[in-house]
């Protein structure tokens, strides 16, 4: 089953785009045509970079920098709280294993010591 789409007109470098999307997507591809541009119109303004293809090119490399260093940080922090969770658990296993150690303690002191008779 596909799910109906219609046109969205989103403003790139002075450029005006319509392109397909789904209605619930819309607002995503507003925010992600309005960044895109912003970067962009920064390398235009930065001077160093002339004609669209080329500015179109840098952006999307420096874009694709950003993502790689987001999803690497994000990689890195997930792993720190991986390491903590397993940490965590093993300490409230040991605990519960000395709490049960206590209990069967306990327990066998509580109890009358049955003598022959």
């Amino acid at each position: 089953m596909s799910k109906e789409t219609s046109p969205v007109k989103v403003t790139i470098l002075e450029k005006e785009y319509l392109i397909a999307c789904e209605e619930g997507e819309k607002e995503s591809l507003r925010n992600s045509a309005d960044y895109l541009n912003q970067k962009m119109n920064e390398m235009k303004k930065g001077g160093g970079v002339i004609g669209s293809e080329r500015i179109a090119v840098m952006t999307a490399l420096n874009i694709t920098n950003e993502l790689l260093a987001y999803k690497k940080d994000n990689q890195d922090y997930t792993s720190t709280i991986d390491s903590t969770l397993k940490r965590l658990q093993n300490k409230i296993n040991d605990a519960l294993a000395r709490d049960t150690q206590m209990d069967m303690v306990n327990m066998e002191m509580e109890s009358p010591v049955s003598q022959g008779g």
